[in-house]
């Protein structure tokens, strides 16, 4: 008799920042109403590192007090530039990059060019040689794309023609581009640090980011005219956000960034059946046959061995 099969917690924690994402959209919805979308962001980010700080604080101290990393102290300058730039790429350069290209592309449009992001960053990591491309995981991001294309199929056929402009579909596409850089490229630091300083790191450097980009919103005046609600709806936001982060990190530093990235295709699907269960938003029908085709697409891409590196 076969052993059982031991847990993954990475692609465990994967998969529930890929829920988390998508639970984020639906509150985002409608906390926008009150809240612009780079005030909101940085919100989310900031609430989010609050929430980190606790943990992460001790445990920074311990680690850059390590006997071990004093040989490089002179490097942990260099590395702690290099997480924030890879913060403000992730958070910062990526929502910007993506709200300017909601102004001339369609919502459903944009989240199928976003879905690309699993096979940006296989084809990334490949060429930086951190992974090797095997037709499993090929054959699941596509089939992860296919099933995002097929939750988004109805508003697909109704978005204006007029919305589509080429900028706003590269700005899409840049997105989820800068999104696969930084999956791949934080590894290196998450094997030298613990996730939760990193995470808190990270998510700091967007706030100050997201923060000067948020004064064309005139947030410091704004913030005191936001309702309870909207409030509510903000700390869920933030506090999902900085769990979920920390989720998508410790995936990143024990998963090959393709296999985490993949689970964001739980992302629309999520979304959708929360929209219509907490905001009476119509399921389509479609919904149901791409949850199918992107749970086939995460078996696919997960049933076999991380790739390994060349």
């Amino acid at each position: 008799m076969s052993a059982p099969r031991r847990v993954n917690w990475p692609l465990v924690a994967a998969a529930a920042t890929g829920v988390q994402v998508g639970a984020a959209i639906v509150a985002s919805r409608f906390a926008v109403a009150e809240v612009p979308p780079l005030t909101l962001a940085m919100l989310r980010y900031a609430i989010g590192f609050v929430c980190l700080l606790p943990f992460a604080w001790r445990e920074a101290i311990r680690t850059l007090g390590s006997p071990s990393l004093a040989p490089v102290a002179g490097s942990r300058w260099r590395d702690l530039l290099a997480m924030a730039a890879l913060g403000i790429g992730q958070f910062g350069i990526l929502i910007a990059l993506l709200n300017f290209g909601l102004q001339h592309v369609g919502a459903a449009q944009a989240a199928l060019i976003f879905s690309l992001f699993p096979l940006l960053t296989l084809l990334l990591a490949a060429a930086l040689g951190r992974e090797r491309i095997t037709w499993q995981l090929l054959v699941g991001v596509l089939l992860s794309i296919a099933g995002v294309a097929l939750a988004l199929g109805p508003k697909l056929g109704t978005a204006a023609s007029g919305a589509n402009h080429w900028w706003g579909e590269l700005a899409v596409a840049a997105a989820a581009l800068t999104g696969a850089a930084c999956s791949v490229l934080y590894r290196p630091f998450l094997r030298r640090y613990p996730t939760v300083p990193v995470s808190a790191f990270a998510m700091l450097a967007s706030v100050v980011f997201l923060a000067l980009l948020a004064t064309t919103e005139q947030w410091p005046q704004r913030l005191a005219g936001i309702s309870a609600p909207a409030w509510a709806a903000v700390a869920f936001i933030g506090v999902s956000s900085g769990v979920g982060y920390f989720w998508w990190l410790y995936a990143l530093k024990h998963e090959s960034p393709t296999r985490v990235t993949v689970f964001l295709a739980l992302n629309p699907v999520t979304a959708a059946f929360l929209g219509w269960a907490v905001l009476g938003e119509r399921l389509p029908a479609a919904a149901i046959g791409a949850l199918a085709v992107i749970a086939l697409a995460l078996w696919v891409a997960t049933r076999a061995g991380p790739p390994r590196p060349r």
